[in-house]
Formats: structure tokens, sequence, C-alpha cells
């Protein structure tokens, strides 16, 4: 199997295709980060990130500026379907500073342990119950610019310990009901599994390279380190994460 399979990550080595679709979308990222609208709907941990979900005008067939999506990615995932607008995710200085609603114990795992957390185990209703409302198939991560700051974090091997849990989650369930099943507690309990016995990895990528995880890989972003070097503009990443159509394949593929 690939790195993707075996680790949970994989990082592409850099390549012209993915280069020119950087650069498409850059200008297109600097302008939705900077615009107030979008500012007030995705700031976030005072104002140190920007979330951006859906933020980036890409086309349904991901490319932007007339300059296709395509990278050397092909063997491990497939790019070649509807994609939602992607995410812009924008990190500042000082990240992550702590929001006025946000509990000191909140803060201190965003902080220590980089919010680590599995895509698509929405936390809902006063208690922030998670329930499974977004199966996605991967995620996709392009670096906007050149960065070393605030790294994208996976835990090495972490989908199978996350993999073994949902399934137990969700036995004899069917799969059109597992929206229905609060999951917090055996994933909290398979997230400290995976704290105990998997490497954290920091992914460090300059324009030119992408970085493929799992779907059901832990991960996060590091704070920001003193040190850390960044554009004015901060560290931007461009994420997507389509959907599968059928939540079995959540668990059931490889």
């Amino acid at each position: 199997m690939s790195d993707f399979h075996d680790f949970g990550w994989e990082v592409f080595a850099p390549d012209p295709r993915v280069k020119r679709w950087a650069e498409a979308a850059y200008p297109a990222a600097v302008k939705q980060a900077a615009d107030p609208a979008e500012q007030a709907k995705w700031l976030r941990h005072g104002n140190t990130w920007f979330v951006g979900v859906d933020s980036l005008p890409n086309e349904p067939d991901g490319s932007i500026g007339g300059v296709p999506l395509q990278g050397p990615w092909d063997r491990t995932i497939n790019t070649q379907q509807a994609l939602h607008r992607a995410q812009v995710s924008v990190v500042y200085p000082g990240y992550p500073k702590r929001d006025p609603d946000e509990t000191e114990a909140a803060h201190r795992f965003r902080r220590d342990m980089a919010a680590a957390h599995l895509d698509g185990l929405l936390p809902e209703g006063p208690a922030k119950r998670r329930h499974l409302r977004e199966p996605h198939q991967w995620i996709l991560g392009i670096p906007l610019n050149k960065s070393n700051a605030a790294p994208l974090i996976v835990w090495e091997g972490s989908h199978e310990i996350i993999r073994s849990a949902m399934l137990t989650a969700f036995a004899g369930v069917s799969p059109a009901d597992w929206g229905d099943v609060d999951v917090t507690d055996i994933y909290k309990d398979a997230r400290e599994e995976v704290f105990e016995t998997c490497d954290a990895v920091a992914v460090e990528m300059v324009p030119g390279q992408a970085v493929a995880v799992h779907r059901l890989a832990i991960h996060g972003v590091a704070p920001w380190e003193k040190g850390a070097k960044a554009p004015p503009e901060g560290r931007m990443i461009a994420y997507f994460r389509p959907v599968f159509g059928n939540s079995a394949d959540w668990l059931r593929q490889p």
C-alpha cells in the first residue's frame, strides 16, 4: 500500500501543476480573508484564525482562474469529481488566542494538543455531543504561500484506531442512521488511544506541494511558535474535503 494508506497521510513532491494552481488561488484567497463580511463569519480565537469554510471561489471541477486542479495525487485520491468551494485556512501570529466564549479546558486543548480532531464529527447542542454529519472521502491541503508557521499536525496511523472505534459505534446500525448515533464517548476514548500510541507529525510544505490526509486520521494545527515566519497575510492553506454519497463508504473503503 501507499504511504497514505499505511500512515494516514502523504506529502507530494513539488509539482508545477500544483504551483500554478496555488498561484491562481492565492489572490482570491487573500481577497476573501480580507473581506469584512467573511471575517465577521470566520475569524476565531482572538482573530488569529480565519476558518474560511467554502471561501475559495473555485469551479466545481476545482479549477480557479482557468487553472485546472491537477497534481501527483492521482493514485492516492480522486479529484476528478464535483468539488465544493475549498476552505481557505489562514493562521496569524499569536494563534491560538482564547475567545471570550471558550472554556479554559478547550483553549488549553487547542494550544497543547493542536485541537486534535476528526473531520465530519460535528458537535451539536449545548453539550456538544458529536455525530457523523459529513462522511468525507479525503482531505487535500495545498499551501498558497511560503510559511513554516502553525503547520498541520497528523497523528500517524490514527486512521485505523478511529476506524475500529467507529465500526464498534455503528455496529448493527444502518448507514442511513449513523448520523443519529452519539459517538462522543467512544470517539474521545479512541482519540486518547491515538495520543498514547501514535506519533504526531508536523507537515511542512511549500507552494507546489500538497498533502493528502486520510478521512479517518486525527489531525490539527500547531500553535504559532516564536520565530515562525509567514507573509503579512498569514499562513494560508486551501483544503478540499468532498463527502461520500453513501455513508457506508466512510468506513468500508481503505
